[in-house]
């Protein structure tokens, strides 16, 4: 596709998502929540997109109880259209996973009580999936262990850099402060093994809402939840879930950094927009006449006040 701006393709493109809760039997969270059609959603908003990442990433609480029968039920779903679309699928564990039944069901291993920290190489690009859980809490933490066996795998660097992907993110909630007695602790432990090595991003999930932060000069990005959402607004509530709000993001990573774009779930009612019939058009045009035909205010295109939506011919 023709670039019409001043940035390159990007080298790599990823799906983060987060927080699916599934159940056994596919029975809705709290009686009302679907969470197997929402993540169902999602991916079909995903393959429909023509996107085509090259990994999704689920940054944990897969299952809600950690029973066997609901990693089983992610997995029919999630696997076939990653198999469809190409991308590789990457698991990391929540405070809701329990590690026995995770890595059983989801690595067809024999079931193991030990972090389930993973690497993975994407064309050159290190995944490194790093278990925070704590077993029978919900707050997170990193054993010593965890820490030397990170800082051995991140003494070489990686050909495209490395991405950590994470549940408990390790950054303040200001809008959220219950869930301050649930977050990562002994951050600073975490920050001196990855600062100043060839980490360029941090994926996380957790809060049941979107949002973005430095951490040890590493930019992190934590999506909304697929089952339900959480309402930073409510009054006289100190959580308040919703069956709202639920996102995925797209990850693209370029040579010198990463975007992250926020994909809410669900079907919408476009007010205007123009067919991708037009792209050859643009394509056809020197980057002089795609400045007087778009970019000026005075062209016939920007002279419209209101443009209704454009659709292909027959």
């Amino acid at each position: 596709m023709t670039q019409l701006g001043q940035h390159p393709a990007p080298v790599h493109t990823l799906a983060h998502i987060s927080d699916t809760h599934f159940l056994a039997g596919g029975e809705r969270l709290f009686s009302s929540v679907e969470a197997e059609n929402n993540l169902k959603q999602a991916l079909h908003q995903l393959e429909r997109s023509g996107i085509a990442p090259e990994a999704l990433i689920f940054t944990g609480d897969l299952a809600d109880h950690g029973l066997p029968d609901a990693y089983q039920r992610l997995r029919g779903i999630v696997e076939p259209v990653a198999q469809r679309i190409g991308a590789q699928v990457i698991w990391v564990m929540g405070n809701h996973d329990e590690r026995l039944q995770y890595s059983a069901a989801l690595f067809d291993e024999a079931g193991s009580s030990l972090p389930q920290d993973r690497v993975y190489n994407i064309k050159g690009l290190r995944v490194i999936c790093l278990d925070t859980t704590v077993p029978g809490y919900h707050h997170g933490e990193l054993e010593e262990t965890q820490l030397e066996w990170l800082r051995e795998e991140l003494a070489i660097p990686a050909p495209h850099g490395t991405l950590i992907a994470l549940h408990h993110p390790p950054i303040p909630t200001p809008l959220l402060w219950a869930m301050q007695m649930l977050e990562l602790r002994d951050q600073d432990r975490l920050a001196a093994v990855i600062k100043a090595t060839d980490v360029r991003g941090i994926l996380a999930g957790h809060l049941h809402y979107s949002t973005h932060s430095m951490f040890a000069g590493i930019p992190v990005s934590v999506v909304s939840a697929t089952c339900y959402s959480l309402d930073l607004t409510a009054q006289d509530r100190l959580l308040s879930g919703v069956n709202s709000g639920q996102a995925i993001s797209i990850v693209h990573v370029y040579e010198d950094r990463v975007v992250h774009s926020l994909i809410p779930l669900g079907e919408t009612v476009e007010i205007t927009g123009f067919s991708a019939h037009y792209r050859s058009q643009i394509e056809a045009m020197t980057p002089e006449q795609r400045v007087e035909a778009f970019s000026n205010k005075r062209s016939t295109f920007n002279l419209r006040d209101e443009r209704p939506t454009e659709t292909t011919a027959g």
